[in-house]
């Protein structure tokens, strides 16, 4: 069997720090598969809020995940706190990618690698659109 592969950039713009609470833990008592979509989408909101962005506006105007991708390397448990990294590219008119590297605050162990394409949508309409012009700029500028 092939194994998912994730090319991270080399460089992370942007981190925050979230903790494992007990809803994220499945039936093995660790972080479950779900719930590392779950952080690594509370990260991209914090990345975006802090560029002035937000994932979606009140005119209806927002990201949708299009595809993800996640390499589980450890485990965590209640209460371990996350280093969560996220970079953008990968950029076209319509889309980008988000990428992540969640790591334990503690000992620096990688606990994911993950990839989200994103294509920007108009939810009223129902389709996607183009990225605003201010909105390309800033997450293009982020790149290292």
């Amino acid at each position: 069997m092939s194994r998912v592969t994730i090319h991270l950039p080399s460089a992370f713009p942007f981190s925050t720090e979230l903790e494992v609470r007990v809803s994220d833990l499945n039936y093995g008592n660790h972080l479950g598969n779900d719930s590392v979509l779950t952080l690594i989408h509370e990260a991209r909101r914090r990345f975006l809020e802090s560029l002035g962005l937000e994932e979606i506006s009140t005119d209806g105007l927002g990201f949708v995940i299009a595809d993800a991708a996640v390499i589980y390397r450890a485990q965590a448990f209640y209460g371990d706190r996350l280093h969560i990294q996220v970079a953008a590219g990968e950029f076209g008119s319509r889309g980008c990618a988000f990428y992540y590297r969640i790591t334990h605050v503690s000992d620096k162990r990688v606990l994911a690698e993950a990839k989200t394409g994103t294509v920007y949508f108009d939810f009223g309409a129902q389709k996607t659109i183009s990225f605003p012009a201010e909105m390309l700029a800033k997450l293009r500028d982020t790149v290292v």
